[in-house]
């Protein structure tokens, strides 16, 4: 089915033109992993997973179920031929309006005349389901009269649902409206539609070449974050500012009609401000803190075409050539990636990864943040400055499913729980916590402290009193983070709008407690892993 689902879209296309203050250009497109071509030169899952039934903020089905292909697994011909057959063309009438964010599929697997199982959303099953976010059409609204179009192949063992486009109620085929390269544009059909693509590639800027930049759904999730890069931006500035007393660094605000940039504070005509980000994956924060003044930006992005995106931004900014660098291009050694910018200058501001897209704290902070004090000049900073875990308790039969096996009522009599679940893990990750299935039976209590700037505050081992506010069976403890830029900017992992994820401690027994009753938490943190019992 077709469906609107605002967290799928907000994972697989850049819904924002602006991000603070940084106009991204028409030129670049972004994509998700999820879309890709047979002729991919790499073998990618066209596709993502969601349990439907979960994914937060729920979901909007715009048609009916309707049939993708049937396959019979005893029919030897059959399985060969799908390897050469053509892809089919599907059209799917639109029942309710809203924005074609994505296809969902599921599985119908008949085992026999009688018996059937269903991978549906609407099922209790562990079984997810495949998701194909639909990227490139000119107007995703979509309403009842449309036809949602799309091809239907699995010509390289892997089921694609390609050439999505819309047949509107007025019989007007956007020619904007597809998945497909401009290859595929003499399958259009009407010959004014032909005309029409053809004029608009004629008339395209021969300088603004196409850059498609395939960004990770959490990384999209990320552009997408506008409080994440207005805090960052809000934070640096005030660093930056706290550096020249005698003249603060007024930010500057780049626009996309701006023809040049310069500075007007009093650090113009010395050294520039030195702001390293080493945050993993795909970042704007070097672009931003270019906008405030005169600063010397270096990114750490692997990628080429991340790097060429990056450079397509700055000069769409107007920024000047060379403004951002990359860092990478400067060390010898790229497991030490944290280094002097100059062997005479130190670092104003250093970013640093410290919560996991997964909802677990980055491998080696700690000492990733002790290097990190050592290159900082006389009153410069390190992003986030500390960071405050919450948790709470929690009463949810699902997580305690999902985590082991349970008795044998479900395996038919076979005990094989002692087997299975030896090789269970004791925290779960990529949680949505909101919308989790649980029952929470305390307030949110802070768990833990990170201090990067400040390592004596930090709190390894503590014990944590947590007041029972409903009846009933702690099954797991789940938690997230507050990220503080500094005492006032904060960042929330489990916001709405955050592209991280929640984890939970799933409790090997569960504990039962009663309204009033104090229940004491035992937090470790040692080399990056947390560890939470209950102390009995």
């Amino acid at each position: 089915m077709a469906v609107e689902c605002a967290e799928i879209r907000r994972h697989h296309r850049v819904g924002v033109k602006d991000i603070a203050g940084i106009c991204l250009p028409t030129n670049v497109k972004f994509q998700s992993p999820a879309y890709s071509s047979v002729d991919n030169e790499e073998t990618i899952e066209p596709y993502t997973t969601e349990k439907m039934s979960r994914v937060p903020g729920g979901y909007l089905a715009l048609t009916e179920c309707f049939e993708i292909m049937t396959v019979d697994f005893n029919n030897l011909q059959e399985l060969k031929g799908l390897a050469t057959k053509k892809p089919g063309e599907i059209g799917v009438p639109v029942i309710k309006e809203g924005l074609l964010d994505a296809i969902v599929i599921w599985f119908v697997l008949q085992l026999d005349d009688e018996h059937s199982l269903s991978t549906s959303p609407s099922e209790e099953t562990c079984w997810e389901q495949a998701v194909y976010p639909v990227h490139n059409l000119a107007d995703y609204w979509i309403k009842p009269g449309d036809h949602v179009m799309m091809e239907v192949s699995c010509q390289d063992c892997y089921l694609r649902i390609q050439g999505v486009s819309v047949f509107s109620s007025e019989h007007e085929m956007d020619v904007g409206k597809s998945f497909t390269k401009n290859k595929d544009l003499l399958s259009l059909g009407n010959e004014a539609e032909l005309c029409s693509a053809l004029a608009n590639l004629q008339t395209s800027k021969p300088d603004a070449a196409e850059q498609t930049c395939v960004l990770e759904s959490t990384e999209i999730a990320l552009l997408n974050n506008i409080p994440y890069h207005e805090g960052f931006k809000m934070a640096m500035r005030k660093v930056l500012s706290s550096l020249t007393p005698e003249k603060p660094c007024q930010a500057m605000e780049t626009h996309c009609q701006d023809s040049e940039m310069s500075c007007e504070s009093g650090h113009n005509n010395s050294e520039p401000f030195y702001v390293l980000d080493v945050s993993e994956g795909f970042s704007l924060l070097p672009i931003i803190a270019g906008t405030l003044g005169q600063v010397k930006p270096y990114s750490s992005v692997e990628k080429d075409q991340h790097r060429i995106t990056l450079d397509l931004i700055s000069e769409a900014n107007h920024f000047p050539k060379e403004t951002l660098e990359f860092w990478l291009r400067h060390v010898e050694d790229e497991s030490a990636v944290l280094q002097r910018p100059k062997s005479d200058k130190l670092w104003s501001i250093i970013i640093l990864d410290v919560i996991e897209p997964s909802g677990l704290i980055q491998q080696e902070i700690m000492e990733k943040a002790a290097i990190s004090r050592c290159l900082l000049q006389s009153g410069g900073k390190i992003f986030p400055q500390y960071v405050l875990m919450f948790g709470l308790l929690v009463e949810s039969q699902t997580l305690i499913e999902e985590s082991a096996v349970q008795g044998t009522a479900r395996t038919l009599g076979l005990n094989i729980a002692p087997f299975i679940n030896q090789f269970q893990v004791p925290i779960r990750v990529f949680l949505d916590l909101p919308s989790l299935p649980c029952t929470p039976l305390s307030e949110p209590v802070e768990l833990l402290r990170l201090d990067l700037m400040t390592p004596y505050l930090n709190t390894s081992n503590r014990e944590v009193k947590v007041h029972i506010c409903k009846s009933g069976q702690v099954t797991a403890i789940p938690f997230w983070y507050h990220m503080y830029l500094d005492d006032e900017i904060r960042l929330d992992t489990s916001s709405e709008v955050s592209h991280w994820k929640q984890a939970a401690v799933v409790l090997d027994t569960p504990v039962q407690v009663e309204v009033g009753e104090v229940l004491v938490l035992n937090v470790q943190h040692h080399k990056s892993n947390v560890s939470i019992t209950v102390k009995r």
